[in-house]
């Protein structure tokens, strides 16, 4: 039934896209508001001041300091394989712990993260350096000046074992997906039927905070700022309705990206993002990517590596995806698709060379999951590096951002123009 539904949003989404540029037969369906699904913490909440690993190599040990009430805390442990990981799901904590602190790994443990995963729910993520068993979890109450602790013990196991206990947790319907992002019910009444949608999306998000500058800047932050600013201004040409696929600090699954702007109609998908190398060697400048079966580079295959393990890296249970669709149709659509998305991707270049410091090469591309969608025009947007001190300067400049933003609104602008001369019947009401 999920196949039926995800080929029945394909041609829907495909329709409204040659749809944009055609008189409506009718009213536009109204938009879904941001995937993001998080409600900020109440007060008085759960926080997590500290969390620490302790042991070798034989058995480890992840110890997590709550204050808060604790007395009805549930929480559920599980593990997932391929990569080796021990996921860890909570409901919502404020997490005061620095996204450092799990970059060090020991023992069992090569690395851990933490953060929201869903409306409700947060989650810790243990990367493994081989198989493990969850020997023991368990809460330590509060006691004289100590806070109550969250105690998660790992013993070394054979992969035969781990396996056996994945599969046990599938016979239980211990998934480790989250819940698919819940796409609310209307954006704004005054929505105008007909208007192209651009789906902006922030990269990352809640426990996958992205890449991180040498002086602590998050990529998580930094695009959502730029994404927010770019939707405002969108939506204030009148011409076009833009809409986050988060509009806080949450989670979504990069295949929940792409079903969110193909529920929305999507005429133009935009990913914004900002790398990090570990040499970069004077390295800096915004990039745009399409996407390739082949990379254009060394350099653009390793950063769609990193990208595409976002799911890895908040704890989805990967088997869980659906193969890819073979479909002629669908095929046809793709081809024209990437037509689009490469022409959209020379007008951002022209557009955004006048306000920013672009990379020496601008236009890259490579296999990235989140551009995959067959019948929507999608680009990855790199604002930067955050390895260089003068992009990150510039990322979190309210003047760079306004003249970026400004030159993004521009490119859609143009992009939208030349869809209209290559469609003269093309109705106003339908198109800018």
């Amino acid at each position: 039934m999920r196949l039926v539904a995800t080929i029945a949003l394909m041609l829907a989404a495909a329709v409204s896209w040659h749809g944009a540029c055609a008189a409506p037969s009718g009213p536009a369906p109204t938009p879904a508001q941001s995937a993001d699904p998080a409600s900020p913490p109440q007060a008085g909440a759960l926080t997590a001041s500290d969390a620490r690993l302790a042991g070798d190599e034989r058995r480890t040990r992840l110890i997590v300091d709550l204050n808060g009430p604790t007395d009805k805390l549930n929480f559920r442990v599980f593990v997932l394989a391929d990569p080796y990981r021990v996921v860890v799901d909570l409901p919502q904590i404020e997490f005061n712990i620095s996204p450092e602190n799990g970059k060090n790994g020991r023992g069992l443990v090569s690395a851990y993260r933490f953060g929201l995963i869903a409306q409700g729910k947060s989650r810790i993520v243990m990367d493994l350096t081989g198989p493990v068993s969850v020997d023991k979890s368990f809460l330590l109450d509060a006691i004289d000046n100590q806070p109550a602790r969250l105690v998660i013990d790992l013993v070394k196991v054979d992969r035969s074992a781990f396996l056996r206990t994945v599969a046990a947790q599938k016979a239980s319907d211990m998934t480790a997906t989250p819940p698919p992002p819940q796409l609310p019910e209307t954006l704004l009444p005054e929505v105008q039927s007909g208007l192209p949608i651009v789906v902006v999306d922030p990269g990352h998000g809640g426990i996958d905070a992205g890449a991180t500058s040498p002086t602590g800047e998050q990529e998580k932050t930094i695009v959502l700022e730029f994404a927010r600013k770019l939707a405002e201004k969108i939506n204030a040409t009148g011409r076009y309705r833009a809409v986050l696929t988060r509009e806080g600090d949450t989670f979504i699954t990069l295949s929940g990206r792409i079903e969110f702007a193909r529920a929305n109609r999507a005429s133009l998908f935009v990913s914004i993002h900002a790398d990090t190398l570990h040499d970069p060697f004077g390295v800096r400048g915004a990039t745009i990517y399409t996407l390739s079966d082949k990379a254009s580079d060394a350099e653009s295959a390793r950063y769609a590596e990193k990208e595409n393990k976002a799911d890895a890296i908040a704890g989805v249970d990967l088997t869980a995806e659906p193969g890819d669709v073979a479909d002629i149709l669908i095929d046809l659509t793709r081809r024209e698709t990437k037509t689009f998305s490469n022409r959209f991707a020379k007008v951002l270049i022209d557009e955004f060379q006048a306000a920013a410091t672009l990379n020496k090469n601008p236009h890259r591309s490579a296999g990235f999951m989140v551009l995959t969608a067959p019948d929507i025009p999608s680009v990855l947007l790199e604002l930067g590096y955050l390895s260089s001190r003068d992009d990150v300067k510039l990322l979190t400049s309210d003047d760079w951002r306004n003249r970026a933003t400004d030159a993004v609104v521009a490119a859609v602008d143009a992009f939208f123009a030349q869809r209209r001369q290559n469609h003269p019947s093309v109705s106003n009401a339908a198109a800018p």
